[in-house]
């Protein structure tokens, strides 16, 4: 009982390293912690369970927002969202508890020494479970650990690897960490943990990438449209008022409205607040991008528009949130208990090209796309700036729209380009090359933010590799018991 509750614990306590508390050393001991358990646990089958008990702690207390947004937005009752937020954590539980399995399988028919198993094997293991995470059943890469270390030396393995490449690094770290408190291969261990944060600080300080063209003025609007009352047609008109005033106020050469801004088909909006909002783009010698619902026959999106002085374009939102976008085949019963508007959209192609407005290439993401690194890695390196347009009211005042944030941190980090985050209720933001936060509004105000932007050229080795140099490290990891055996 003891172990199932420092497994539960440890892993709710690893949430303080996210955003918004970005108390990094909460992460690196908590998995220091589970990796003590997991190199105690008896069978491969009491390591599963440690596994799941940790990582239903951690889903438990950094995705509780599931709630938030089947409850009080989605009208689902209390009993039933409380057990479907508890389901789907428990869901996301069982790829720490894959993990755990899959390390103490190799740890018991290859017997590593103690030090190899905390800090090879089992970064190994986790990396490859979280990997799978984010992406069977369309994936669900929130709270990847390496986002735990965005503000740390670690991040800068970033650029190399993804985010995968930095939840490498952090597991090994804590591992090291872990060796070190208990006397296994002390000063090795220590060594080796002194070279890896060198190398991480070394990394943050190359420049992968750089700026290209004039510096551009850009305007990130922030309607505070309460989610109540976003889709209320009494409040139609003062939505599109809001919007209008604060763009044509704005000298900026880029103006970027949130997702779905304007709560109605694109055909359906009225011509004169297109007309208004063109205008103001085209009056500053720029262009706007305009989150909206767009429809092609019986076909509809979730789509950004372009208006003023470039031609008329579209992107169509391609990774869709299940059950807020999109049913899954067989669940259709939950439409029933659900209210959510617009909830069965169509999904855009992959391997869509660009924006070309305001004299940049804008890798555009909408909402938790850019969760997925290799979605807007595809649009670079001919892309010179990354937008994502947002609408986190859906989950109120939760730790949400925080980890969202950094998020976006690690892929501006990850490409080499800034980042311009556009959202309704908050947080919008501007964040530099190097993945640091540059200015923000608060949440839950009306405005509008200000900011230089520079668009950027290059590739960093992660734009041209993806995934796999991180993946690959993981696998060796996990065969270097086998391997030093086999010699």
């Amino acid at each position: 009982m003891r172990r199932a509750l420092l497994a539960l614990a440890a892993g709710a306590a690893s949430v303080l390293a996210f955003s918004p508390f970005d108390f990094f050393p909460a992460g690196l001991a908590a998995f220091a912690v589970l990796a003590h358990l997991w190199l105690r646990a008896a069978t491969p089958r009491q390591a599963l369970l440690t596994g799941f008990l940790f990582g239903l702690g951690l889903f438990l207390a950094g995705v509780s927002w599931v709630y938030v947004s089947l409850h009080r937005f989605g009208a689902m009752p209390a009993p039933l969202a409380a057990f479907a937020t508890l389901a789907f954590c428990a869901f996301l539980a069982l790829f720490p508890a894959a993990a755990g399995w899959l390390q103490a399988r190799v740890a018991q028919r290859f017997a590593p020494s103690e030090a190899v198993h905390a800090a090879l094997v089992i970064p190994g293991a986790w990396v490859l479970l979280e990997w799978l995470r984010g992406t069977i059943l369309t994936g669900f890469p929130w709270l990847s650990a390496g986002y735990a270390a965005i503000g740390d030396p670690l991040a800068g393995f970033a650029p190399l690897g993804g985010v995968y490449a930095v939840s490498l690094a952090l597991l090994a770290a804590a591992g090291l960490l872990w060796c070190v408190a208990l006397g296994r291969a002390r000063w090795p261990a220590a060594g080796t943990l002194a070279l890896l944060v060198t190398a991480g600080a070394l990394l943050r300080l190359a420049a992968w990438t750089a700026p290209e063209g004039e510096p551009l003025r850009v305007s990130l609007l922030q309607g505070n449209v309460p989610q109540e009352l976003k889709f209320d047609p009494g409040r139609y008109a003062r939505t599109l008022e809001t919007y209008a005033l604060l763009a044509e106020e704005t000298a900026a050469r880029l103006i970027v409205l949130p997702e779905t801004a304007v709560p109605r088909f694109l055909d359906r909006i009225d011509r004169g607040f297109l007309a208004r909002l063109g205008q103001a783009a085209r009056r500053n010698g720029g262009d706007a991008l305009l989150g909206v619902p767009f429809r092609a026959g019986e076909a509809y999106f979730n789509s950004v528009v372009t208006l003023g002085i470039s031609r008329g374009q579209l992107y169509h939102k391609s990774q869709l949130v299940p059950f807020g976008e999109f049913v899954p085949p067989g669940f259709g019963w939950i439409t029933r208990v659900l209210t959510i508007p617009l909830s069965d959209f169509s999904r855009g192609e992959r391997a869509q090209r660009p924006l070309a407005v305001a004299g940049q290439k804008v890798a555009v993401s909408i909402c938790y796309e850019d969760a997925y690194g290799m979605r807007l890695a595809r649009q670079l390196p001919e892309a010179t700036l990354l937008v994502n347009l947002s609408n986190v009211a859906w989950f109120g005042d939760s730790l949400a729209p925080a980890q969202h944030l950094q998020i976006a941190r690690m892929r501006a980090l990850e490409t080499g380009r800034m980042m311009l985050t556009a959202t309704n209720t908050g947080i919008t933001a501007a964040i530099g090359a190097d993945g640091a936060v540059l200015a923000r509004l608060p949440q839950f105000a009306e405005g509008r933010l200000e900011v230089e932007a520079r668009g950027h050229a290059g590739a960093t080795p992660y734009v041209l590799l993806g995934d796999g140099p991180a993946l690959a490290l993981a696998l060796a990891l996990l065969a270097a018991p086998a391997l030093r055996r086999r010699r």
